[in-house]
């Protein structure tokens, strides 16, 4: 044990990790998404993608016990189910991808699908037609591909609810259902491919501990009627990650 706990402490930026997974902790809590908007921008300043992507998605699953049973009551799970589908054949090929690239490469990817989320989000962007059951699969290859290049299981899927006119609440149910299950997926993943392993697990683990309690107080705090009180709390959070995490600070 204290091998591990020396091995943890002695992890580049440990502190400003902790930091940093606490306030991706709190905006989750009280709207469902931003963790890996948040995390991986500033994570990719210190750690390799590999184990960035696998710290996500293994703090990620905490938060399932936490979330998952009210959005499980909120949202509609067959739909989420359909997303879910063809993000299981599209995150193989998305840590491929990962493998392929070098990290400097893929932090300007993180960058660039971070950024431009949030500048799709802040500028009011509202998609006016239906998404059929052919969108749906679509959006779930898409969040699926990026989840497994970059870590950023969320953004495609957050922009398709919070893009759409759908109700806070059910945005709020939906998006968290999605990635749980697409956590998951990413996690069993890593361990056919070997490419996560108990020191990821073990960091993956400390960093579990603030998020688990600022997730507990985000949601105690969500309140549907202060809609976008959440909103632009969310993207101020959002917006100083992603630029404190572009890759011309190195």
């Amino acid at each position: 044990m204290p091998d591990i706990i020396a091995y943890v402490l002695a992890v580049p930026g440990f502190w400003w990790l902790i930091l940093t997974m606490g306030m991706a902790g709190l905006v989750r809590g009280f709207t469902g998404f931003g963790t890996a908007l948040i995390f991986v921008p500033v994570a990719g300043l210190f750690l390799p993608a590999e184990t960035v992507i696998a710290v996500m998605a293994l703090t990620g699953m905490v938060s399932t016990f936490v979330l998952l049973p009210r959005a499980w009551r909120q949202g509609d799970p067959s739909e989420v189910g359909t997303l879910v589908l063809t993000a299981l054949v599209t995150v193989p090929l998305g840590l491929f991808l990962m493998q392929k690239l070098d990290n400097l490469t893929v932090r300007w990817i993180v960058s660039a699908v971070a950024g431009g989320t949030l500048i799709a989000l802040v500028s009011g962007w509202r998609y006016q037609g239906k998404v059929r059951r052919a969108g749906l699969l679509a959006i779930g290859a898409a969040a699926g591909l990026v989840g497994g290049m970059t870590g950023l299981t969320g953004p495609v899927v957050i922009l398709f609810y919070l893009a759409g006119q759908a109700v806070a609440q059910s945005v709020r149910a939906n998006t968290i259902m999605f990635l749980a299950a697409l956590d998951v997926v990413i996690v069993i993943n890593l361990l056919i491919s070997g490419l996560a392993g108990w020191p990821a697990a073990w960091l993956a683990f400390a960093l579990a501990v603030p998020y688990f309690i600022t997730t507990l107080i985000g949601q105690a705090l969500f309140d549907p009627g202060r809609e976008r009180v959440y909103r632009l709390a969310a993207f101020a959070v959002i917006g100083l990650a992603v630029a404190s995490g572009l890759p011309i600070w190195n």
